[in-house]
């Protein structure tokens, strides 16, 4: 049986570092960056695993102790939130921060994005129904092994993390979440609120091919690799990779169809 693998393991140390209306002095800062810091090291190794092997886990290291260090200067303990969650949210934050700065993905790759979620949104609306992958290989007039090859070439780009969607955070976060889902600079999902995302990422999920609702389940809620994932369907990695690049070019197209509706 396939085990999941584990975030690092912390006991509550919010109350032990953190007092109301008290700043923290260094030592404590020091030793508490030392403590989180495998988390960073966890963080960036399952984000650099869905990337080009061009990005660097040190880089996405390096911008996560900045996540960490501003999670610390930030942190609020009146807010009943344990900074652990706090501080994974700060810091996988910095990380997507910088992969957005760096604008690693080829002007040619987002183009094919582009064509794929306005397929599958084209197909979709059509039929009334999600589209099947022969359905929109023969739209994009592609050999379905062709099709599965351009969901390869797209699968850095199209994930997308909802694990954002279901803590509760500020306002501030929520622009990081926009971020996510935006891959140009006008950031057109600024016109919904946090709220109104996940209603319609739920609702959106709901509505996934039952193979590929189960994949985004084991992805995103039991933490598991694409591998690990294949070990529980019976499928290679490349295929659940494919899966969930489907999925996620699904859940974009919806997002979208809402706003230019």
């Amino acid at each position: 049986m396939t085990t999941k693998p584990q975030s690092p393991k912390f006991r509550d140390y919010t109350s032990a570092y953190f007092t109301p209306n008290e700043q923290l002095d260094p030592a404590k800062r020091d030793e508490l960056i030392m403590t989180y810091t495998p988390l960073i090291k966890y963080i960036a190794t399952r984000l650099v695993a869905r990337l080009p092997p061009q990005v660097s886990v040190d880089d996405l290291i390096s911008c996560g102790i900045i996540g960490l260090i501003d999670a610390i200067n930030k942190f609020d303990v009146t807010k009943n939130v344990q900074f652990k969650t706090y501080a994974e949210f700060r810091i996988k934050g910095a990380m997507l921060d910088e992969l957005r700065a760096l604008d690693w993905v080829p002007r040619s790759v987002r183009r094919k994005i582009t064509d794929l979620e306005k397929t599958y949104a084209d197909v979709e609306k059509r039929l009334g129904r999600p589209a099947t992958d022969e359905e929109v290989a023969e739209e994009l007039g592609l050999e379905l092994d062709h099709f599965y090859k351009l969901l390869d070439e797209t699968k850095s780009v199209t994930f997308l993390d909802i694990e954002y969607v279901r803590q509760k955070t500020t306002d501030e976060a929520e622009t990081n979440l926009i971020d996510i889902f935006t891959q140009d600079d006008r950031d057109p999902f600024t016109a919904l609120n946090l709220a109104q995302v996940r209603e319609i990422l739920t609702k959106a999920i709901e509505d996934l091919p039952e193979k590929e609702k189960l994949t985004v389940a084991l992805y995103y809620q039991e933490d598991l690799t694409m591998k690990e994932i294949g070990e529980v369907m019976g499928y290679t990695e490349s295929r659940i990779s494919q899966m969930h690049s489907k999925a996620m070019l699904r859940l974009r197209t919806k997002l979208r169809k809402v706003l230019d509706a």
